[in-house]
């Protein structure tokens, strides 16, 4: 979903996948954008500082979130490799 002109945010997401060559359920993270709400009509300067301030929120959740992301993705590897019975 694009996010023009729509209040959106980026999400971490923890998806599990059975690995059949460890025979083990794996996790993996990855980003998702989520629409929080959409703007009708802009007309005057107010409507510019609103979708500036959109754009920061959505900019930083996308550094937290993909932060978050790596640093889980990480950890999951590491309990990947530690439980892997091949």
């Amino acid at each position: 979903m694009p996010c023009t002109l729509a209040a959106c945010i980026v999400v971490p997401q923890t998806t599990t996948i059975y690995d059949a060559d460890c025979r083990i359920e794996a996790r993996h993270m990855s980003l998702q954008v989520a629409q929080i709400g959409s703007f009708g009509s802009c007309a005057n300067q107010g409507c510019v500082a609103v979708l500036v301030a959109t754009g920061a929120v959505a900019a930083a959740t996308a550094v937290v979130s993909g932060s978050i992301v790596v640093a889980g993705n990480v950890v999951y590897w590491f309990e990947k490799q530690g439980q892997c019975a091949r």
